[in-house]
């Protein structure tokens, strides 16, 4: 992705559930601190395009909080929660952190890849799964452990890999 800058062309609006959505988290800063709202502006703006974000959503978001449009896009590609890319409907974030790595990530991962025959960082053909890798989601204490959308899934087994998956719609 390459930015462009903000005078090269036109951004889109974002929908007016969107701005509402951000201005409820601009609303917790200063009135002069609307940057302070870029990441959950960023979550916000990528749920709503189904997991992903664009060139032209992070100049939208840039422009509706007054900040230069390369400052988006370093937080947006700097946090393994944001996208730069279509997703599957259900994201497993596998957890590489020590803890994960010394109880077995690898071979989650490995079995992950094997089981749904994508990579990291690719879509299944029927678009349900995606997989990638991450830093601590700190839980340790449940190592290996991966999240998929929103939900912590810990001690993970090739069966216990086997039910989670089965149980995604």
């Amino acid at each position: 992705m390459k930015l462009r800058h903000a005078e090269s062309r036109p951004v889109p609006a974002l929908p007016e559930g969107v701005r509402a959505e951000i201005d409820r988290w601009v609303a917790k800063y200063p009135p002069e601190q609307t940057q302070s709202a870029v990441m959950a502006a960023l979550r916000i703006v990528q749920e709503d395009h189904g997991g992903y974000l664009t060139e032209e959503l992070i100049g939208a978001v840039a422009d509706y909080l007054h900040m230069p449009r390369i400052a988006v896009y370093e937080v947006a590609t700097f946090y393994a929660m944001y996208e730069m890319k279509p997703v599957g409907r259900h994201k497993i974030s596998v957890c590489n952190s020590i803890s994960c790595m010394l109880g077995g990530s690898e071979g989650v991962l490995d079995y992950l890849k094997q089981k749904l025959g994508v990579d990291l960082g690719e879509v299944t053909p029927d678009g349900k799964f995606s997989i990638k890798e991450v830093e601590c989601l700190g839980a340790c204490i449940g190592a290996p452990m991966f999240m998929v959308g929103k939900r912590y899934y810990e001690n993970l087994t090739p069966d216990e890999i086997d039910r989670v998956l089965d149980e995604l719609e």
